[in-house]
């Protein structure tokens, strides 16, 4: 846990605000191995040494379930919680995301792309004023759900859950042409006042009020020079093999 404290730039003396702000800025939100038919396996083993060893980012399953086993090693309480993802018009499956209620107190993610810069507080019903938006926890039948400046994130279950749980879903947003993670291959980092995105033939960067898009003409070599990541497209149909 020293190197993945290394590894995004924290301490053991570290706040929960600037652990869950210093992997943000540090470890990459994205879907690579998804479109290089790499199957991602949800033991803590092979998250470490893809995001710890290998420098690499993930999606909410790998970036959370990681980050989980780094804050309960630090003393943290932590417990796993599943959301249906609002996609615009409506709410997605039941896993379909992977966040972290910590210490009963606090709602850390550190897998939802852009998202909270720091974490939210999990009893409060008022506007959350945060570098990346405001954000407000609303009670939903049994359910609770976050919004960003008015619009609905996702719905979170209070039921706490293990990593294994949320393997079948995974499974699903790596293979199903349904899932928004196959359409195309991309990768996003948190920068202190924006975002840098790298998806499909565009850089998109966000600083404070401004964003800009540039094509590019080489995506493989844009995942490389913006975030350390070798990227092989693969040839083969999208529908990962059983190991």
């Amino acid at each position: 846990m020293d190197a993945y404290l290394q590894r995004i730039g924290a301490s053991r003396s570290s706040s929960l605000t600037e652990l869950h702000e210093r992997h943000l800025l540090s470890v990459p939100f994205e879907n690579l191995d998804t479109h290089m038919d790499t199957r991602i396996v949800l033991e803590v083993p092979w998250l470490y040494d893809k995001i710890v060893v290998q420098r690499r980012g993930g999606f909410c399953y790998e970036l959370n379930g990681m980050f989980a086993e780094l804050l309960r090693h630090l003393g943290y309480s932590v417990e796993l919680l599943a959301a249906r993802v609002f996609n615009g018009e409506t709410f997605g499956p039941p896993f379909d995301h992977l966040a972290l209620l910590v210490d009963d107190a606090w709602l850390v993610d550190a897998g939802f792309g852009a998202f909270t810069l720091h974490p939210l507080s999990w009893a409060s019903r008022e506007d959350q004023k945060d570098p990346f938006g405001v954000f407000r926890l609303v009670d939903v039948g049994d359910d609770v759900e976050v919004r960003r400046d008015g619009e609905p994130c996702y719905r979170l279950e209070r039921r706490p859950r293990q990593l294994a749980e949320f393997v079948p879903t995974c499974w699903w947003q790596q293979t199903s042409p349904e899932s928004h993670f196959r359409r195309g291959p991309m990768a996003s980092l948190a920068l202190p006042d924006g975002r840098i995105t790298v998806t499909g033939d565009k850089l998109v960067v966000t600083e404070g009020d401004r964003k800009t898009s540039t094509d590019v003409e080489d995506p493989a070599a844009a995942f490389l020079q913006h975030f350390g990541i070798h990227f092989l497209q693969s040839n083969a149909s999208g529908v990962l093999r059983q190991l």
